[in-house]
């Protein structure tokens, strides 16, 4: 049979009631490491309307029902308009890419998949509405303690991850990262210094020739 001293028994007791305090004292989560739990989230809204279409283009009638029914949306910023139907001929795509122009936005290619079925006469503009948030951010659900866990608060990367999804032009490079557009950045960024080392000298044409004389 073991015997316990009273050192050990204290001993036993402190790391017994050092567990209760870790347990209460310590964050919710069980975070341990440096990587946020607060991540953004990306959503999408999806909106269409229907216009009637003629070769020569839209309609007056159909583009003010265009125009209305971008204000009643408030289109803007991250918002992607595109067309859809065999009816989105040059002149349709021209007159719904000037009241996008309107607004700031330009006429994308490719529209997503969308329900109903589109005679030869009509046109369907789709406008895809995409939106990053973290959720359940801030959180304060640890309270100012101590954390002999060493677990990670739980409202670490909340003002980070937030701003950076208030920020980002597009949500979806969230999900998959931007398409490159066949330039790098060096390139993009080397052609102000080009232009400088282009350009002639603000001498190259001669000093202007100045008079004495000419005020008199």
């Amino acid at each position: 049979m073991p015997i316990c001293t009273k050192n050990a028994a204290a001993s036993a007791i402190a790391a017994c009631l050092g567990l209760a305090l870790s347990a209460c004292n310590s964050p919710t989560n069980n975070n341990r490491g440096l990587e946020s739990v607060n991540q953004p989230v990306v959503d999408h809204a999806t909106y269409s309307l229907d216009l009637t279409t003629t070769p020569a283009g839209l309609p007056i009638a159909e583009q003010r029902r265009l125009a209305g029914w971008f204000d009643s949306l408030s289109v803007g910023f991250r918002d992607r308009i595109s067309l859809d139907g065999s009816a989105a001929s040059p002149a349709v795509r021209d007159d719904v890419a000037k009241i996008a122009g309107r607004y700031g936005l330009l006429l994308s290619d490719g529209a997503p998949i969308t329900a109903g079925y589109l005679d030869g006469a009509t046109v369907r503009v789709v406008i895809t509405r995409s939106r990053a948030i973290v959720p359940n951010c801030p959180n304060w659900s640890a309270k100012a303690s101590s954390n002999l866990g060493n677990q990670t608060d739980p409202n670490f990367g909340c003002a980070v991850n937030s701003n950076l999804a208030a920020m980002i032009a597009n949500p979806d490079d969230l999900l998959h990262g931007a398409t490159p557009k066949g330039e790098t950045v060096i390139m993009s960024s080397t052609k102000a210094i080009q232009t400088y080392r282009d350009a002639k000298p603000t001498g190259a044409g001669g000093l202007p020739t100045v008079s004495s004389e000419s005020g008199k």
